[in-house]
C-alpha cells in the first residue's frame, strides 16, 4: 500500500506534545486527571477500529504512559468484524506507521448484526456487539479497563440524540463500570477533545484512517447522528458556546425544576417532593 507524505513517527509523536498540546494533549491529560481514569497498576486495553479517533487515542495513551508518573500497562486491541481485505490492510498499515503494536482478532459481527436486525439499520446492534466483543477480549488479556475513542462532539451529540429521539436526558459518561464483565471499567480519555482537532492531527500525519468501513450499510444517509451534528453546527452560528453549554447542562441539572428523574432504575415524579 502506497501513501504520500507520511510523517516519521518521531515527528508525529513530537507534534502531539507540541503542535497539538493545547487542543489535544492538554484536554486529554486534564480529562484523565479530572475523572481519575488511570490508577497505579492498571492494565488498559485501547480499542482500535482504525478510524481517526481510535488511532489518535492510541498515540495519546502511549504518550501518557511515557510521561506519566503513574505506572500502568497498555494493550492495543482491534477487532476485525468482517472488514474488506483492503480495509484490514489499511488498519494494519496505519498502526505500523504509528508505532502501535496492535493485536487484531477476527469476528463475524457485521454478518450477525445484519441478520439480527431483520432488514432494519444494523448500526445499533453492531455497536453493542462490538462493545461486548472488545470487553471480552480485554478481559482475556487481563485488562481491568477498556479505553474508547469517543470525543467531545460524540458526547454532546449523544445528549441531543437522547432529547430529540428518545425523550430522555442523559449523556455519554466519561467512565462507567461494566455490568456484564466483572472488574472491567470503560473509560473515554478524549472526553474533552474536539473532533476538529483530531481531524487536523490525523491529516498532518499523512495517513488515511478508516471511516466506518461497514460492509452492510456502506453509507451515512439516514443516520440521525449526522443530522444532529449538522444541527449543532447550525446553532453554533448563532451562539458559539452552544456545544459547551450542552455539556454544562449535564453538570447543572436542577432537581427542583424538573418533572421527573430515574434513580437505580426507578422513576420518580416531582410531586413526590412537592
Amino acid at each position: 500500500m502506497e501513501e504520500k507524505r507520511i510523517k516519521e513517527i518521531k515527528d508525529i509523536e513530537r507534534s502531539i506534545i507540541k503542535t497539538y498540546r493545547r487542543d489535544i494533549y492538554r484536554p486529554f491529560v486534564q480529562t484523565v486527571d479530572r475523572y481519575e481514569m488511570i490508577s497505579p497498576g492498571d492494565k488498559v486495553a485501547v480499542a482500535i477500529s482504525g478510524g481517526k479517533d481510535s488511532l489518535t487515542l492510541a498515540k495519546l495513551m502511549q504518550e501518557l504512559k511515557r510521561h506519566n508518573k503513574v505506572p500502568f500497562e497498555l494493550e492495543f486491541i482491534a477487532m476485525d468484524p468482517g472488514y474488506l481485505p483492503e480495509n484490514r490492510e489499511r488498519l494494519q498499515f496505519n498502526c505500523e506507521k504509528l508505532g502501535i503494536p496492535v493485536k487484531i482478532h477476527d469476528s463475524d459481527v457485521f454478518e450477525v448484526a445484519e441478520k439480527m436486525s431483520k432488514g432494519k439499520s444494523p448500526c445499533y446492534m453492531c455497536a453493542r456487539m462490538r462493545r461486548g466483543n472488545l470487553y471480552a477480549r480485554a478481559q482475556e488479556l487481563g485488562c481491568n479497563k477498556l479505553a474508547l475513542g469517543h470525543h467531545f462532539d460524540d458526547v454532546i451529540e449523544t445528549v441531543m440524540l437522547n432529547i430529540i429521539y428518545a425523550g430522555d436526558f442523559k449523556t455519554m459518561m466519561p467512565k462507567l463500570k461494566s455490568q456484564n464483565f466483572e472488574g472491567l471499567e470503560l473509560i473515554r480519555p478524549m472526553y474533552m477533545v474536539h473532533e476538529e482537532a483530531i481531524i487536523r492531527f490525523m491529516n498532518s500525519t499523512g495517513l488515511s484512517a478508516l471511516d466506518c468501513a461497514c460492509t452492510v450499510t456502506k453509507k451515512k444517509s439516514g443516520n440521525k447522528r449526522f443530522f444532529v451534528k449538522d444541527l449543532i453546527k447550525e446553532l453554533k452560528e448563532e451562539n458559539k458556546n452552544v456545544d459547551i453549554n450542552i455539556l454544562r447542562a449535564t453538570e447543572n441539572v436542577n432537581f427542583e425544576q424538573i418533572l421527573g428523574f430515574k434513580k437505580n432504575g426507578e422513576k420518580h415524579d416531582f410531586l413526590e417532593f412537592y
